[in-house]
């Protein structure tokens, strides 16, 4: 079923602790159990799964449950041991695991969509179960009476979720690349405002409700940090994946943000430094640098008798420029550029080579990730994605955490 790796070495980079192999289809969520050597796993294969770790070292699972449909999205609730997992039908059912995590009870089964859901999130306060799904919604449900509460509708599939525990904030990504920011109400919700930075669909999110922070990843391999509690709109682009962004996680106490992407590249990005803004691009009918004219510009073309040029945009100052006056390249990492991109000639001949050193430490995870989730207390991370293959490993050498940090589990 599972196989242990190898012990802890010293490293800069993640240590493959174990594997677990097992599910038929893809491994749609893994889970890590806090204070305990278990893994909860939910995959297309109709399954949920509680793996514990035996004596030899190995991962076995004690609970094994088919369900009516493939699954889709899963949260779980220590303190309470409540297990909730959604599923293609639209269904999302509530199990409890015993304490000593060898059986699983069904509880109820909420009929919260009509198509696949997408995230799951209980909060316990209010008794809400709160979940997004292809079916363009969002729904919460009362887990006492397993009511529906409310229903809010997007343009586009609802393809994640994060919540505000304390305000009832929730923020939804969807599809179209944009993230609407809702206030949920016991039978109503309004919408606060709406996110539009992402030139693909939104993947994931992850809010830091300490210092009022939201990270979105998308289809268009970068990842996005809104300045929620700043107020005043500042956004910071992170650009170092070559495929889509399917998960992250940001730890609070060491200010680093840990993002997983489809083609298994692990980043670990610092953003405990001070970051510039990218600028908005600036559009000019000739070449800001130039002045020659763009393909467009039919007058100029025709009063200086030439042809007109390809626009294109320099990553560090956002003029538009011709070919001819960017024809270099360069990374600059202080704006999330940990890629060579497209920068003006003068921008090249400011950027110096300490401006060139990486904020970011990228690893492989030689599998294709779409879900990873940490347990920060004990610097372990796991992930799982469509080759069936579920990860864990020791971030610690990356992260540096540990349980004398005090760390809370993400």
């Amino acid at each position: 079923m599972a196989a242990e790796i190898h012990s802890r070495p010293q490293s800069s980079r993640p240590v493959l602790l174990s594997k677990i192999e097992g599910h038929q289809d893809a491994v749609t969520a893994a889970l890590l159990i806090p204070k305990e050597d278990g893994v909860i796993t939910a995959s297309e294969d109709r399954t949920i799964r509680v793996w514990l770790k035996r004596d030899s070292g190995q991962y076995w699972p004690s609970i094994y449950h088919t369900m009516a449909s493939p699954c889709s999205a899963m949260a779980y609730h220590h303190d309470s041991r409540r297990v909730f997992v959604g599923q293609d039908n639209g269904a999302v059912m509530e199990f409890h695991v015993s304490e000593d995590f060898n059986k699983m009870n069904f509880i109820k089964t909420y009929p919260a969509h009509q198509n696949r859901v997408s995230a799951i999130i209980f909060s316990l306060a209010a008794e809400w179960v709160i979940s997004t799904g292809h079916d363009k919604c969002i729904s919460w449900m009362c887990t006492r009476s397993g009511n529906m509460l409310g229903r809010h509708y997007f343009t586009s599939w609802a393809s994640c979720l994060q919540y505000d525990y304390d305000t009832q904030y929730a923020f939804v990504g969807d599809y179209s690349g944009q993230i609407t920011l809702l206030k949920l109400e016991q039978n109503s919700c309004s919408v606060i405002t709406t996110l539009k930075g992402h030139e693909g669909s939104i993947a994931c999110l992850w809010w830091d409700p300490l210092q009022r922070l939201l990270f979105s990843g998308a289809s268009d391999n970068s990842i996005i940090m809104w300045d929620i509690g700043g107020r005043k709109g500042r956004t910071l682009l992170l650009q170092g994946h070559h495929d889509r962004v399917q998960s992250l996680c940001y730890l609070q106490l060491t200010r680093q943000l840990v993002s997983c992407a489809s083609d298994g590249g692990i980043a670990v990005w610092n953003m405990d430094v001070s970051r510039e803004e990218a600028p908005q691009w600036l559009e000019s009918d000739s070449c800001q640098k130039c002045e020659q004219p763009f393909f467009w510009n039919i007058k100029q073309m025709w009063d200086t008798k030439t042809l007109g040029l390809r626009q294109h945009h320099c990553r560090k100052c956002g003029q538009a420029v011709c070919g001819k006056c960017s024809s270099k390249r360069s990374s600059y990492p202080v704006m999330g550029f940990e890629f060579q991109v497209r920068v003006c000639d003068s921008c090249y001949d400011s950027i110096k080579d300490e401006d060139r050193t990486s904020l970011a430490t990228f690893h492989e995870g030689k599998h294709n990730i779409s879900h990873m989730s940490m347990d920060v207390a004990r610097g372990l991370m796991v992930t799982c994605g469509t080759d069936r293959i579920v990860k864990i490993w020791d971030m610690t050498p990356v992260v540096g955490c540990s349980l004398a940090t005090g760390f809370s589990p993400c």
